[in-house]
């Protein structure tokens, strides 16, 4: 199939929005090293919050804690995609702004999620070295 027979319109049935949507996921998860490595953190924070019994409301924290990033870090993509479409991988320091405020965005939300881990987790660690 030519680059051009490739649909255009709007996807007319949700099955085919939820398959043009994960296979973005798959995507971003396959070629995108920083996804992996926030997927691989998120996975740790989940294990450590089951041996760690946290709460209900740490459970919500900490997963939309870890879905930020993960959403940050899609949108990330997403720009550094549009932009380089845009420019033809060319420089423009237009095009560095807009990469470097979706980095940005990253950062701000992998701190986020980085406090509030260590909101939950700090005491949990410190009382269970303590010996308590």
């Amino acid at each position: 199939m030519a680059w051009n027979d490739k649909q255009t319109e709007k996807n007319r049935r949700f099955i085919q929005s939820l398959t043009h949507a994960l296979y973005g996921l798959k995507t971003v998860i396959k070629e995108e090293r920083n996804m992996k490595y926030h997927l691989l953190l998120g996975l740790s924070a989940v294990i450590l919050g089951v041996f760690c019994h946290i709460s209900i409301a740490e459970w919500l924290w900490l997963i939309c804690a870890i879905v930020l990033v993960l959403m940050a870090e899609m949108t990330n993509t997403a720009f550094e995609v549009l932009v380089d479409l845009v420019t033809n991988k060319t420089y423009h320091p237009l095009a560095k702004k807009v990469k470097d405020m979706a980095a940005g965005m990253v950062l701000l939300s992998a701190f986020f999620a980085i406090f509030v881990g260590m909101i939950i987790f700090l005491p949990k660690i410190i009382s269970f070295l303590v010996g308590r």
